[in-house]
């Protein structure tokens, strides 16, 4: 499935190179697609490209075994996400670049889940590929304006949630309070004291924050405190004591 390479090519100046020796390998259902990137890309002399393949467990055995750096993955399919999950659970360090990437958000999220490190739309070029390739291989993400701001709307969206339930009262006004003397550092004996209320009372509340917030610590459970909280908010007269 190797593939030599003219030695007086090179890839373009304004395109850092890759790792070298990074070695690409070309996923799709569609013979088209496959042996006229295989013939284009063979002509990038930044890039080893092992071959082509399609989208079958034999073939995706196949690559696993090769181990390449990056995979040019032909989205089109719908067995596409689970050959970049299968793919990304044996290869924890190979990148993966889609093409054929239509901006639905649907898809670009669904991409996102599937763990692919690089997007080029169908209206992508030849140059754009290997971009996407050397920018996944470098850490980096390659994609349009529009799914770089899908993404993190996406990312915001889930940082949301993770916050929701110290937002959406879920917690009691009891445990609320509590939570904050937890954040401001104090002890359970020392909750209790401020509160006038016994130990094993604080233990069964403290107990409960955890639950609902699904932490297993009190400082993971601060930390959700204060990331739902405004910048520069502070406790204030939590500890008072009631009749």
């Amino acid at each position: 499935m190797s593939i030599d390479h003219d030695e007086d090519m090179v890839s373009s100046p304004s395109v850092p190179p890759p790792p070298a020796g990074a070695r690409l390998l070309i996923l799709s259902d569609v013979r088209l697609y496959r042996e006229g990137l295989l013939w284009s890309l063979a002509q990038q002399q930044s890039l080893e490209i092992l071959g082509a393949a399609d989208l079958s467990k034999m073939a995706v055995a196949r690559v696993i075994g090769l181990q390449p750096d990056a995979i040019l993955l032909d989205i089109g399919a719908p067995e596409s996400f689970d050959v970049a999950k299968a793919l990304g659970a044996s290869l924890p360090t190979l990148k993966i670049v889609a093409f054929a990437v239509s901006e639905i958000d649907d898809l670009v999220l669904a991409c996102a889940e599937a763990g692919i490190a690089g997007y080029v739309t169908p209206e992508g070029s030849e140059g754009d590929l290997v971009a996407a390739v050397h920018s996944a291989l470098r850490g980096e993400l390659y994609c349009s304006p529009r799914i770089a701001g899908l993404l993190l709307r996406h990312v915001a969206a889930l940082s949301v949630q993770s916050c929701r339930p110290t937002d959406d009262a879920s917690l009691t006004r009891r445990e609320q309070q509590i939570l904050g003397l937890v954040a401001e550092g104090m002890s359970n004996k020392e909750i209790g004291r401020a509160l006038q209320i016994g130990d094993s009372t604080v233990k069964n509340h403290v107990h409960n924050i955890f639950q609902k917030l699904q932490v297993r610590r009190r400082g993971e459970a601060a930390a959700r405190l204060r990331s739902a909280r405004p910048r520069g908010w502070t406790q204030r007269h939590s500890h008072r004591r009631r009749a």
